[in-house]
């Protein structure tokens, strides 16, 4: 460990200008220890490896003992929060801290003894500029890193930033030996492949956002890991596309990187990115963020350059008062009434006088009370998750809210009572009379899309990225929209493979999958009714394909009427947000996401959420489908979303629905990765009692469930022709010390299929004396032909079960030993052989076999010719007996 007194450092995610002004000051603090914090630019850091690491006293700090420290050196910027390496520092008493920075001043930021700033182009120029006053003096190679650095931060001195004095301080570099050609092959150094394909990702998610008559292009690209020189993408991309101001965020394996560029005295990125936690001066700056998503990230910078370009616009001067509410306590039907009687869209909910408790829409009140609910308190069906202002807040945060998050209305709160409030309504005015004030990015009818081309390319086999491509080129040629929709964007997004492909399409979907079958050499199976067909490939692989539609639903739990409609609309009728995503496969847009419900979002955040409030009212098997995703991603429901399962079975919704639909889910549950956790989490929302009071559970058979899952899961793994219907296997255990009047109840609730309520019952018949059988078995010793009698009349759901019911290891692997072996086990002698023997036919035959195979379980005998052997005696032993018996008569 060193001892030095003197450390020197600069911003994390260093640049060229930060590492040079390092080196640059080392020789005002000679012996000072170089603490480098590591760079996200690849040059730069193979640059820096190659070179500055054999030149210079770098170090890390854990070589160092902070408690020696006696002066912090910082470069190039003064926020504590791109210090994060060196932040063990600033607990040691005493400790002196200089600063050299070209970045002006915050309020915010360290303040130094020593304090040096001045607005030239680079902090490298600002300490050239004192070396030559202290006549000190550099090598050639100390001059090419400092050259690299002013080079770097002035953009080869073009600019706006850049000053008379960065000028000098390179001629003075230049003297000293500063090489023209070295710094010339790092700056223009050709960009690799990969380079140039995010490039011309950043050049297609180019959108132009007009703010107050000032241009500003924001672009977007999101990466599995980092990619070097991202700033240096950028600055090409804005050299290429003659952009004033510019902003590109990547999102880079954990983190999000923002790069600034701007060429507009009304826009200055340092003062933007500086509120992310980064830095930089009026015309280039950047940003690392972590804990925050690209859609976050993006909100947050239109919020700010609104607030930076527009910072007069406050709630105050926009908001509606008084305020027409409903009372928590009142109904449905009277909230409806209301909103008839003034015109409005959507009510706040108050309680205790002007307290906010939710936001109750009109439409949604509307459909409630079709469906009967209107005499339900309003509480039941309000929106509990929204957002509220202050009167004095930026108008922004309300564009936000209403356009961003679709509220539909804002409360005003003035020490948390409601004065005011700013509907949709009142922002239409504002955009009518304003139109430039309302970000482009927030308008809601806007989709919410981005290219995520090369995410299909890594994570689907070529055979479909090629039968899309295929399917969005028939579509093209027939004129109309096709996209990819639902569990399989959902599941490529997850990296989950999944072949069962759905497409929508924004016209006539049957004529189209008659198109994409004759292109496929596939069968079509049309519905009419429904106006969705399924291809069938050569291969077997199935595609379903529906026209975009509407589903309404004429009372609660009945199956949809269908009407053509939009795509927007045929998502909106989906389950859940992360089931709404569609993707472009028409040639000109193929690959870009379509998110109208923030469905990406919710997937990052883990969250299962319902589109609108009666969504469960309408359809209640969507709670068990809520469950069952919830499981299978390990992702939470949503607040909302779980109280308004809670309300759908207060109200018992699954009472109106029917046996064979909720059978239908149970059966999906059971067959998908996390069963026994679903069942639970049924179980403690009182779901399964309200289905049937039967099928709750004690947590006591909670450990026969589990013990069936871990048995299903072993079987799957031996791969075996034969598969079990699991769901009969779950059933088994759930009704397990049932009596058979309780068994009929529940199977008649379900609506069980007449075999297989057989089914059931003649395996649980068996179940008993296989039980005692068994443990007779174990007791005795038993051999392996006595164990394949016990098994083999059960069913494999029978099998199954009893192994899963085994509480003894012996008898687990017994059974067990069943499944994979004895139940294969083949004789190699037939009836014919017997008959070849020279024994007439009769009931004879069955004894000799099943006495030939007890024989082969046993392992007494192999071969065919020792199974013949066996045969011939057991016939000869017939013989003879025969014999006898007949001269005894």
């Amino acid at each position: 460990m060193s001892h030095p007194t003197t450390v020197i450092t600069c911003h994390a995610n260093a640049d060229f200008d930060a590492l040079a002004a390092m080196i640059a000051v080392s020789k005002l603090y000679p012996g000072a220890a170089l603490v480098f914090p590591g760079t996200q630019e690849s040059s730069l850091k193979d640059y820096f490896i190659q070179s500055a690491m054999y030149l210079f006293n770098f170090t890390t700090l854990k070589d160092i003992d902070p408690a020696l420290v006696r002066m912090l050196v910082v470069v190039d910027t003064r926020q504590r929060s791109r210090l994060a390496h060196v932040e063990p520092l600033f607990a040691v008493p005493g400790l002196e801290i200089h600063i050299y920075d070209h970045h002006p001043p915050d309020d915010d930021g360290l303040r130094g003894v020593v304090d040096v700033y001045l607005p030239w182009g680079a902090t490298t120029s600002i300490i050239v500029d004192m070396l030559k006053a202290k006549g000190l003096t550099v090598d050639a190679d100390e001059a090419t890193i400092l050259g690299l650095g002013i080079f770097e931060d002035t953009g080869g001195f073009t600019f706006k930033s850049t000053t008379e004095h960065d000028f000098e301080a390179a001629a003075w570099l230049r003297t000293m030996g500063m090489d023209l050609d070295v710094i010339r092959d790092i700056m223009s150094r050709e960009l690799s492949t990969e380079q140039v394909a995010i490039l011309s990702e950043l050049i297609e998610s180019a959108a132009t956002h007009t703010i107050n008559g000032v241009d500003i292009v924001l672009t977007e690209v999101s990466l599995e890991s980092y990619v070097g020189d991202f700033a240096l993408l950028t600055h090409k991309l804005m050299d290429m596309e003659n952009i004033r101001v510019l902003f590109a965020i990547g999102r880079m394996g954990d983190r999000i990187q923002l790069v600034a560029r701007s060429k507009a005295p009304e826009v200055d990125v340092g003062f933007v990115c500086a509120s992310f936690g980064g830095g930089g001066h009026a015309y280039a700056a950047s940003a690392s963020i972590k804990d925050r998503t690209i859609s976050q990230v993006r909100d947050e910078l239109f919020a700010l350059l609104y607030s930076h370009i527009n910072p007069q616009l406050v709630v105050r001067d926009f908001m509606s008062a008084p305020v027409v509410r409903i009372e928590a306590a009142q109904t449905v039907a009277q909230a409806a009434e209301v909103m008839t009687r003034y015109g409005l869209k959507a009510l706040p909910v108050v309680e205790f006088g002007d307290q906010v408790c939710g936001i109750i829409e009109g439409s949604l009140a509307e459909k409630a009370v079709g469906h009967g609910l209107g005499s339900e308190r309003v509480t039941e069906y309000m929106l509990e998750d929204f957002q509220a202002v202050s009167e004095d807040q930026d108008l922004y945060q309300v564009m936000e809210i209403i356009l961003g998050r679709r509220q539909r209305l804002v409360p005003v709160l003035r020490d948390h009572a409601m004065v005011g409030v700013i509907t949709r309504t009142d922002l239409i005015n504002l955009m009518v009379q304003e139109p430039a004030r309302i970000p482009e990015s927030l308008l809601s009818d806007k989709r919410q899309e981005k290219s995520i081309r090369h995410v299909l390319s890594e994570r689907l086999p070529r055979a479909t990225v090629a039968l899309l491509q295929l399917a969005g080129q028939t579509a093209q040629d027939m004129g109309v929209e096709v996209y990819a929709v639902g569990g399989f964007v959902r599941d490529m997004l997850l990296g989950i493979p999944n072949d069962d492909i759905d497409l929508v399409v924004e016209g006539d979907g049957v004529a189209f999958a008659h198109a994409l079958g004759e292109r496929l050499q596939a069968r079509v199976r049309p519905h009419l009714k429904f106006r969705t067909a399924v291809l069938i490939l050569p291969s077997g692989q199935k595609i379903d394909v529906a026209t975009a539609r509407l589903e309404y639903y004429e009372y609660p739990a009945a199956l949809p009427i269908v009407e053509l409609s939009s795509l927007k609309m045929d998502l909106y009728r989906r389950d859940f947000s992360i089931n709404t995503l569609a993707v472009h496969l028409c040639p000109p847009t193929f690959g870009r996401l379509v998110d109208f419900f923030g469905g990406q979002q919710d997937i990052k955040d883990g969250i299962i959420r319902v589109l609108h409030s009666l969504s469960f009212v309408e359809d209640p098997t969507r709670i068990i489908r809520a469950i069952r995703f919830e499981q299978r991603f390990q992702f939470k429901i949503g607040s909302q979303t779980e109280r308004l399962i809670k309300n759908a079975v207060r109200l018992n919704i699954f009472q109106r629905l029917s046996g064979a639909r909720i059978r239908h889910e149970l059966r999906l549950l059971a067959e998908d990765s996390a069963p026994v956790d679903a069942l639970v989490r049924m179980r403690d929302l009182g779901l399964l009692q309200e289905i049937s009071p039967l099928l709750h559970f004690p947590q006591t058979k909670e450990a026969l469930l589990e013990e069936i899952e871990k048995v299903i899961t072993w079987y799957k793994l031996l791969f075996r022709r034969e598969a079990p219907d699991i769901w009969i296997v779950y059933f088994l255990g759930l009704v397990s010390g049932f009596d058979a009047h309780q068994v009929l109840a529940l199977t008649a609730r379900l609506q069980f299929p007449p075999r297989r309520v057989e089914l059931v019952e003649s395996t649980r018949r068996q179940l008993r004396f296989t039980a005692m059988q068994l443990a007779q078995w174990a007791r005795d010793r038993g051999r392996p032909a006595d164990l394949y009698e016990i098994l083999s009349p059960l069913s494999l759901e029978g099998l199954l079960y009893t192994m899963a019911r085994q509480r003894k290891e012996e008898l687990r692997k017994a059974v067990s030993q069943y499944l994979t072996h004895l139940q294969d086990v083949q004789v190699a002698v037939s009836g014919r052989d017997i008959a070849a023997l020279g024994l007439p036919p009769g009931p004879h035959y069955s004894t000799i076999l099943r006495a030939v195979k007890r024989a082969v379980l046993n392992a007494e005998v192999a071969t065919r010719e020792e199974q013949l052997a066996l045969a011939q005696r057991l016939a000869n032993s017939l013989a003879g007996e025969a014999r006898d018996a007949a001269a005894l008569s």
